[in-house]
């Protein structure tokens, strides 16, 4: 008589398979959710209808409230309204949604997306340039959404001595952890402003003497044939879309980057980096 063999001990299961068995298979964008939105303990994230008012009376910097949709309640309303009277954006989402971004679930219908610092005026950076005796050298965002690329972008404007950087409150990316992250520290050192009309922003600034030049596949000249010196606005546009044509329109002129590769194209912070850096160099070299 044979004896059966014995089959091998794989030891005890894991004390959360059940509840891993019962999950959905996960797609990638529920990993992105997971890695963007839900986070542990994140700072940049104010759940629950009382913290959320205080946050907003305080004066604390927020970059957008995110609100139940088809919640009735009078508090949710009431915050909605002191966003709004704030130049805040307020997002009507599902609660499926908030319960995604909650890390404790309890956010009572309402989760404040609050910046980690404080932004400027664009005024503020303006005095920054003449504290240093200095031409104004901006960074102007239009339509940076990706928040790696945000953070990629500050990093190199503080090393390019940028005296600061301009977004708009709309499409695009905010001072969150995840831009601290990539930005490694150095948006404790740039002033960032965050403005409702970019386009308007920029015709002041050309009042005030700043030339705007425009990251472009289109450019008139290289970028390092362009003369990129005294003061100057450097406006870098989305990947996808590139600049805005009202913000295209305002520009004194467009510069390219060459490319001898079949990718038409760089990342968005690559492209940025490289043009600061020019920048810099004149500003060395003229003194």
């Amino acid at each position: 008589m044979s004896k059966r063999k014995k089959k091998p001990d794989k030891g005890p299961a894991p004390k959360n398979a059940q509840a891993f068995a019962k999950r959905p298979y996960p797609t990638r964008d529920s990993y992105r959710v997971a890695a963007e939105e839900a986070g542990q303990d994140r700072e940049d994230r104010i759940e629950g209808k009382n913290p959320a008012l205080e946050a907003l009376r305080s004066g604390r910097p927020v970059n957008k409230v995110f609100i139940e949709k088809d919640n009735p309640d009078p508090i949710l309303a009431r915050i909605a309204s002191l966003a709004r009277g704030k130049d805040i954006p307020v997002q009507y989402v599902d609660r499926k949604k908030l319960d995604m971004m909650s890390s404790a679930r309890i956010h009572q219908g309402v989760i404040l997306d609050a910046a980690i610092k404080e932004y400027v005026l664009v005024d503020d950076i303006l005095k920054i340039a003449s504290e240093r005796g200095e031409d104004p050298f901006i960074v102007i965002l239009d339509g940076i959404t990706d928040t790696n690329n945000f953070g990629s972008i500050i990093r190199s404007a503080e090393c390019a001595g940028a005296h600061g950087i301009i977004i708009p409150k709309r499409r695009s990316a905010t001072l969150n952890a995840t831009v601290a992250k990539v930005a490694a520290g150095a948006q404790e050192f740039m002033a960032i402003a965050r403005v409702t009309n970019l386009a308007q922003v920029v015709r002041e600034l050309k009042k005030k003497g700043i030339w705007i030049a425009g990251a472009d596949p289109d450019g008139e000249k290289a970028y390092y044939e362009a003369g990129l010196k005294g003061s100057i606005g450097l406006v870098i546009g989305s990947e996808g879309e590139g600049i805005s044509r009202v913000i295209r329109e305002e520009c004194d002129f467009l510069v390219k980057i060459p490319m001898k590769g079949n990718i038409s194209s760089l990342n968005a912070g690559v492209a940025a980096a490289l043009i600061m850096f020019e920048i810099s160099r004149h500003r060395d070299a003229h003194g």
